[in-house]
């Protein structure tokens, strides 16, 4: 059975979701409910308005353990249903997360927008004549015609849901709720002292980091030494084409949103500088720390984490609080602490995008080593240094480990170089081509797997197919884009190619280039986060899975369980999927009694 729900909610000028978060707004103590609308399957939907008790009571009719529950952006109405009411569904659902998946993260999925996309309606705007009223503060009247509209906005998200959810397997809908179960029903804890202590440590680096930037306003602010000085500090400065020219330039305006995601960076001097050009006063960790802090004032930290928003499929951070970027040694890791009586184990998938493109392209011999658990760094820095693999020395692996981790997307010298200096290692441009050369010699069917998707991104263009890769299980290329072991595509909206044969696809500013590298890029950490997905949920039937960050499962345990939980964490996150049954799956895994204090296990 399907529960579709949408609540109506005070709001004024001031408190509302546009000014907090969603946890901030219904934790707040002017939170009320005007009125909440319920559908039950395909039946008219309901409506009550009363006191929190009345509604509660009107709640309780329906039997939310045996139903799905259905809203548009469930981590609000799941949250309110949750913390508010004391509700638990068997599962949610969420119309806005399946709207990413299928519609993409480039277009307005709004109720509104999406019914009018779909034909299944449209939305009303009685909501806008709601600011600043309390349930006491409207007329009968106005109650019913609030009640209408509530009752339209269910009807609308039910139908849309009936649209979407034939394309949709049931193990996505499984990672649907898990993600929402992140939110609405939390486990991790906040130190509430040790955040407040770091709050003036990083007041006052940020003082002096600011004041060391802002002296250079000539460099602060032109793009070509603004851009040398991320360089110079081994940040590549983002890239766009320009709408007016059509040429690359550079993507520093506050308009860029790969500029802007610099002030995610885990380099505090980076924030520094990219908050200096911004004109801001705060940078991430300051403004990050100080909402730690209010959620710890107000309880329980829930992981707002938004199901599908890259069109890989990652998860990534929502509600203003990105935990996918956290600093692996910032306190804030240590601050985060499980339940009394728990621990906490991080389960991180070892290597997988380089051990699913080695997979995808058949480069046999890589596949292999890293099935028998060879050292592949020291590997290829034998193939580098024209060395035997035990004459080489630590400095010589780590160059061989940044080659197999980056260069397997087709990244040129320059940017190798560049990827180097960010850790304190600076090798000759000559010398950074050689080592890309060397690397696409060794494993020259990743070389060709850049070429066949290069083909393919031509065959979407023109609405056909092409083969790609050795894994047609897992990798396909259908009309409209490439096609994932989960059943949902990788799609480039209005893909277009110029005179120069570059292809684009339209983002919500700008048109951005894809091409073979990139595409590889796309599909295979598209492909790993389909295998650490189903990864993910096997766990999950067994403990409480309270985090995903890129490629780790962060799970929540009771200490006397700690030694069977940590082999049953390390064999699940070891399986291989059937579509993926050849592909080297591996995983390192940390435990300890905070997310940024642990150990290793060893197995």
């Amino acid at each position: 059975m399907i529960l579709t729900i949408d609540f109506e909610t005070y709001y004024d000028k001031e408190y509302s979701l546009t000014k907090m978060t969603t946890e901030e707004y219904i934790r707040h103590d002017n939170f009320e409910v005007i009125g909440v609308s319920v559908k039950v399957g395909d039946k008219e939907p309901e409506w009550v308005s009363g006191t929190k008790e009345q509604i509660k009571f009107w709640l309780d009719q329906f039997k939310w353990g045996e139903s799905f529950v259905l809203a548009h952006n469930t981590m609000f109405d799941g949250a309110i249903l949750s913390w508010r009411f004391g509700i638990k569904p068997m599962a949610w659902l969420d119309t806005l997360c399946m709207a990413r998946a299928t519609d993409g993260i480039e277009v307005g999925n709004s109720l509104a927008k999406l019914a009018a996309r779909y034909n299944v309606g449209v939305k009303g705007q009685e909501v806008l004549n709601a600011l600043g009223k309390r349930r006491r503060d409207f007329s009968s009247e106005e109650l019913q015609r609030y009640a209408e509209y509530c009752k339209n906005d269910v009807d609308l998200t039910y139908k849309l849901f009936m649209e979407m959810g034939p394309r949709f397997s049931k193990k996505e809908f499984k990672l649907i709720d898990l993600t929402l179960r992140m939110f609405t029903e939390p486990v991790l804890e906040l130190n509430l002292p040790l955040l407040e202590q770091h709050l003036e440590e990083v007041k006052d680096r940020k003082a002096k980091l600011m004041a060391a930037v802002e002296t250079d306003r000539d460099t602060l602010m032109s793009n070509p030494k603004f851009a040398a000085l991320l360089e110079s500090i081994g940040v590549e400065p983002p890239r766009k084409i320009s709408p007016t020219t059509g040429k690359e330039t550079w993507a520093l305006s506050k308009n860029d949103d790969a500029f802007k995601e610099l002030t995610n960076h885990p380099n505090e001097m980076v924030q520094a500088l990219v908050a200096a050009r911004l004109g801001t006063k705060s940078t991430l960790e300051e403004t990050r720390t100080e909402r730690f802090i209010g959620i710890a004032k107000r309880g329980v930290m829930p992981v707002p984490l938004r199901y599908y928003a890259a069109h890989t499929g990652r998860w990534g951070g929502d509600d203003k609080l990105n935990l996918q970027n956290i600093p692996r040694k910032s306190l804030l890791k240590k601050a985060i602490e499980p339940p009394e009586g728990h621990i906490i184990i991080n389960a991180d998938s070892s290597q997988i995008e380089a051990r699913t493109v080695a997979w995808l392209a058949g480069e046999t011999d890589l596949v292999d080593a890293f099935d028998k658990g060879e050292d592949v760094y020291k590997i290829m820095a034998s193939a580098i240094y024209n060395k035997p693999v035990e004459e080489i020395t630590d400095n010589e692996r780590f160059v061989g480990k940044t080659t197999i981790l980056g260069a397997g997307y087709g990244m040129g010298a320059e940017k190798f170089r560049s990827q180097l200096r960010v850790f304190k290692v600076d090798l000759p441009a000559t010398e950074c081509g050689r080592i890309i050369s060397v690397y696409r010699s060794k494993y020259q069917r990743i070389a060709n797997l850049w070429k066949e998707a290069q083909n393919a991104i031509k065959a979407i263009a023109q609405g056909s197919t092409t083969t790609i890769g050795t894994q047609p299980q897992a990798l396909s290329v259908v009309e409209g884009g490439f096609l994932l072991p989960s059943g949902l595509l990788i799609s480039y909206p209005d893909l277009q190619v110029d005179s120069d044969n570059q292809y684009t696809y339209s983002s919500r500013r700008d048109r951005i280039k894809i091409y073979g590298g990139k595409a590889v890029e796309n599909f295979t950490q598209a492909i790993a986060r389909c295998a650490i997905g189903e990864q993910m949920l096997r766990v999950a039937t067994k403990y409480k899975v309270a985090l995903t960050v890129h490629d780790s499962v962060v799970v929540v345990v009771p200490k006397d369980q700690q030694e069977e939980a940590l082999k049953l964490v390390q064999t699940l996150m070891r399986w291989r999927p059937d579509w993926c049954k050849t592909l080297p799956l591996n995983c390192e895994i940390e435990y300890g009694e905070s997310y940024g204090t642990t150990s290793k296990y060893t197995g």
